[in-house]
């Protein structure tokens, strides 16, 4: 492969890597905070009617005698199933027999009461605002919260279909620079929406492009790094949503509205706009798209800014006297261009031999993957009240996992830690115990998929492959929760079958090849080239005990 000639003489370690790491990775930590912003900005605080002897203050002064706020409350509101004051009724009329100590609270009828008719009244010691209290999304209308969670998740996954097709046609560099701009301008709109509708239009329009900064920022991440130093940025990247994680519940702490919160977590993007137009497009998929200036023009950059201008200047198309290009890389790499812009399209990766099993294993893995996280998620609500420690506990967790990964992936490979990493963690007693563990080996889950899935597919459908699995992914992060209601028919089968799906994919990363320290394929030649080498040099003994182990 010429690319990876072409890599190493400008740098595929350098300053340049640095730089674009830091440039990357601080929007994934904006966008995870982005993902998590409903934990609070849509946090259900305690709540009763509006009744007007308690909340009218010209009702109130009229009533006889000094009686308490709590035996007001009682006449007005009645209990509910918790035996706290109801969220959703109210007397129609006040209930002064109540106040007698021999009558019980059981003395009043179902027609004595009525629905909250005017508004609702709301603990404010959390949150001093977010969006079920601003429209109400209580109630008959409590529906509507998950609505909106549901609606961002549909965005992720239209965002995912999208931004990968357009990526592999239209540039990484192009499409991340307009999803930075989306998720700042869509963001901070949300902030003002002044109806729920209109909320979660732009919360869509937030996950739509949030979906392509997370695969684009990878995908440019791994094609502008060398194969050995893959794993380490990688892992760095990924490193990012766990710091996003806990900057999200320190900066919910400090941040109580959430319509403040919307506009701090979204304004930043701004910023990775404006600095955007400096990072250079992927030269991988310019030369392999045919477009050979313009790569050896972005090759020739990140050479000057390795160090390396003189190595850069002897990248040119043009056969000069003084700078004679590299006849054997020209040649090599002449060569790829004229096999990557064959026809391509979504179908291949389902047609090819060499690419079917790649594809559907690769599906397979990240619907377990966001199954598995989301259904072990809604189970840690279980830990503790304070959503603030809980989020925060989350990253933390996430960090060493992620950590001890990289250690791993340069021992053990791709393919086992893949596998050992999407097996069963909440089978057991210690249940909220086994959680957290639970969400460590998720996060090591997720530092593989990042590199082991994206080494898989070619250069040309490399970000089609990408979306298709973020698709995948947004279906398990739907269904994940939702399998929770098997817990109706027999409390064990949630977690029998949030134990079965990531184990019969763990198991099933083990048909995928090993791509530790290969370089990138850039077309689809080298996929099959991959698989002739590997049969080539695979004895029939192996391969035949192999497959019996599988």
């Amino acid at each position: 492969m010429a690319f990876p000639e072409l890599l190493d003489q400008v740098g595929g370690t350098g300053r340049f890597q640095i730089l674009q790491l830091m440039a990357l990775v601080v929007p994934v930590v904006l966008l995870t905070m982005q993902n998590m912003a409903e934990n609070f900005s849509a946090a259900v605080p305690s709540h009763r009617c509006w009744v007007p002897l308690l909340d009218n203050g010209t009702s109130q002064a009229g009533v006889t005698g000094a009686l308490s706020p709590q035996a007001l409350l009682a006449v007005s509101v009645p209990r509910g199933p918790n035996q706290q004051p109801h969220q959703c009724l109210r007397f129609r009329q006040p209930q002064w027999q109540l106040l007698d100590p021999n009558t019980t609270a059981t003395n009043w009828s179902e027609a004595a009461t009525e629905p909250c008719v005017d508004g609702w009244v709301y603990d404010r010691s959390s949150f001093t605002s977010t969006t079920v209290t601003t429209w109400d999304l209580v109630c008959d209308s409590q529906f509507l919260k998950p609505v909106s969670q549901s609606i961002y998740l549909a965005g992720v996954l239209v965002g995912a279909a999208v931004c990968g097709h357009a990526a592999d046609r239209f540039g990484r560099k192009r499409v991340l620079t307009w999803n930075y701009l989306q998720t700042a301008v869509s963001g901070t709109v949300a902030a003002f929406a002044p109806t729920f509708p209109l909320y979660c239009l732009f919360r869509f329009l937030v996950a739509f492009a949030v979906a392509g900064i997370m695969m684009n920022s990878g995908s440019l991440l791994m094609e502008w790094t060398s194969a050995r130093a893959r794993p380490l940025v990688m892992t760095l990247n990924s490193v990012g949503f766990s710091f996003g994680q806990m900057l999200m519940a320190a900066l919910a702490y400090g941040v109580r509205d959430w319509s403040l919160l919307q506009l701090a977590i979204s304004v930043p993007f701004i910023l990775s706009f404006v600095y955007s137009w400096w990072l250079p497009e992927s030269a991988r998929w310019l030369l392999i798209t045919g477009k050979l200036d313009w790569g050896l023009q972005e090759l020739q950059r990140v050479a000057a800014i390795n160090g390396k201008r003189a190595a850069g200047d002897t990248l040119t198309m043009e056969h000069r006297h003084l700078c004679p290009p590299p006849p054997v890389v020209l040649s090599a790499l002449q060569e790829e261009v004229s096999r990557g812009q064959d026809p391509v399209s979504l179908g291949t990766l389902f047609c090819t031999p060499g690419l079917r099993l790649r594809t559907w294993v690769s599906l397979m893995i990240w619907f377990a993957f966001a199954f598995t996280f989301y259904g072990l998620a809604l189970n840690l609500q279980a830990l503790g009240s304070d959503i603030f420690l809980l989020q925060l506990l989350i990253g933390a967790v996430d960090l060493p996992a992620k950590m001890g990964t990289l250690l791993l992936l340069s021992r053990l490979g791709r393919r086992p830690l893949q596998a050992g990493s999407l097996v069963p963690h909440e089978m057991g007693a210690l249940r909220s115990a086994l959680a957290v563990l639970g969400l460590g080996a998720l996060g090591a889950s997720f530092t593989c998929v990042s590199i082991f899935l994206s080494e898989l597919f070619p250069t040309v459908l490399r970000m089609t492959a990408v979306g298709l699995g973020q698709m995948a992914a947004r279906g398990g992060a739907i269904l994940g929760p939702l399998v929770l209601l098997l817990g109706i028919y027999a409390p064990s089968l949630p977690l029998l079958v949030h134990g079965t799906v990531p184990l019969l994919s763990g198991l099933a990363a083990l048909l995928l090849p090993e791509t530790q320290n290969l370089p990138l394929p850039d077309t689809i030649h080298d996929i099959q080239n991959q698989a002739l080498k590997k049969a080539r040099h695979s004895p029939p003994r192996c391969v035949v005990l192999k497959a019996t182990q599988l």
